[in-house]
């Protein structure tokens, strides 16, 4: 392509091949300069600018990469790969009802175009019409049944709407979906996955992390079940959590990723577990908890906290900004603030402060901050451990707070996250957890003003 690009400066192809190349190396600004210099010279070149708005899409430079698939329909009005771009960028734009006319448009143009209907699925999930994902994740299989994103994204509908059978066998095809980049990359053992069909009574097999904090703090639950099988269990998880792990009953070790593994002769990954246990709704092991503290850093916060003169309550309002779903999980401390009842002492239990919220946090001294001493989640749980109940927004530290048997408040948003299930305010998963839940979307007012009052009921104030 160099040698192409020096005989003939104006070769688009070169060019566009060269960018292709680069995207792929991941160098995507390089990637971008040369699809520009393709657009440059043939300027109606709708597949350049198609590219180019993929590129900006990966960059997050979502209004430019919107306007490049605009200028592809502008030029070509039939091409449906450039309309669901469009709903593609429309939906992490969160404007859903656009987004869902995109990908309406992309299935008008092309009646068979399989990812049109997984892309559609996905924002009728997100917009609540969970009956209308399912059969349009149906009809994206019907046309192509190995799927893998297809089967993936069904497989989060069917877990919210407590269809545990299909949802964890079809959660399964995770590893084949390569467009979900919060799925690690499938490891490379030689060591036979177990999904609970073989026996493992004096084996040694390996349960490792593969996806969030809370995903471990969820699923490491099921390790001592493992264990009752006869299995020596070595558990291998993110280095925040290896502390805090340690003691987990089931465990004979515990490791870091990277670190070197012993031999084992099975593995499993946690998210893996319900499958292989075949839990059902009804039989979801949620024992009152499964995790504790290090009693000599309880001793240490109660010092540093001094005597308790009122309702202690830990405070968590904003998860992973890099959280694809973050914008409607996470809400302002100013929000929050305006619905906390007086009558109590507050501790925040935020790692860390965002920027738009750090502010807010030093003007209210009455909240007591110590994200510089939270060095790991053994500090965290031990701080947990010093409050009288917990509220949160849908992060790792409400699965901490629920694994440590802690009253524990959730405020989730309209259509949460597959785990919380629907129309109930308990979960399964953890019995001491209370689910506040929105009524419509972006609405924390109702959901604020339900956990305040139930807040002042709860202490008869």
């Amino acid at each position: 392509m160099g040698k192409a690009l020096e005989s003939n400066p104006r070769n688009v192809a070169a060019y566009c091949n060269r960018a292709t190349v680069l995207k792929s190396l991941g160098h995507t600004s390089a990637a971008l300069d040369s699809y520009d210099r393709a657009i440059g010279i043939a300027p109606d070149l709708a597949e350049a600018h198609l590219n180019r708005g993929l590129v900006l899409q990966e960059l997050k430079r979502l209004d430019e990469a919107l306007v490049s698939f605009h200028q592809v329909i502008k030029l070509e009005p039939d091409y449906a790969e450039a309309h669901l771009a469009c709903g593609r960028v429309l939906q992490e734009l969160d404007q859903l009802d656009a987004a869902l006319a995109s990908c309406d448009r992309a299935i008008a143009l092309v009646a068979d175009y399989e990812d049109a209907y997984v892309g559609r699925g996905s924002l009728l999930h997100q917009l609540g019409r969970l009956d209308a994902a399912l059969a349009s994740y149906d009809r994206a299989i019907a046309l192509k049944p190995d799927h893998a994103t297809a089967y993936h994204s069904r497989s989060f509908t069917s877990l919210l709407l407590g269809d545990f059978e299909k949802g964890w066998a079809e959660y399964e095809w995770r590893w084949k979906d390569g467009s979900n980049p919060g799925i690690r990359e499938k490891r490379d053992f030689t060591q036979p996955r177990w999904l609970g069909k073989e026996s493992i009574a004096g084996k040694r097999i390996l349960l490792y992390s593969e996806q969030g904090l809370g995903d471990t703090l969820q699923f490491c639950r099921y390790v001592r079940y493992v264990a009752d099988l006869g299995a020596q269990v070595v558990l291998e998880v993110q280095e925040p959590l290896r502390s805090l792990l340690d003691g987990l009953e089931g465990a004979s070790q515990v490791v870091t990723r990277g670190e070197n593994l012993p031999q084992f002769d099975y593995q499993c990954p946690l998210l893996s577990l319900p499958l292989a246990f075949n839990t059902r709704f009804d039989s979801v092991p949620s024992p009152q908890k499964y995790l504790a503290s290090d009693a000599t850093k309880v001793a240490v916060w109660r010092t540093r906290l001094g005597a308790k003169t009122r309702g202690r309550i830990g405070l968590v309002w904003s998860g992973n900004p890099l959280h694809k779903n973050d914008h409607n999980r996470s809400i302002l401390l100013a929000d929050l603030l305006r619905y906390l009842p007086a009558e109590f002492q507050y501790v925040s239990l935020q790692k860390d402060v965002r920027e738009s919220d750090r502010q807010t946090l030093q003007s209210n001294p009455a909240i007591l901050n110590f994200s510089d001493d939270l060095q790991d989640f053994s500090d965290t749980a031990a701080l947990c451990d010093c409050m009288d109940a917990i509220i949160s927004v849908d992060t790792s530290v409400a699965h901490l707070s629920g694994a440590l048997g802690k009253d524990t408040w959730i405020l989730l948003p309209v259509v949460p996250d597959w785990r919380w299930l629907l129309d109930r305010d308990d979960s399964p998963w953890y019995p001491r957890v209370k689910l506040y839940r929105q009524k419509a979307t972006r609405d924390w007012h109702g959901v604020l003003d339900q956990m305040s009052s139930d807040l002042l009921r709860r202490y008869n104030l």
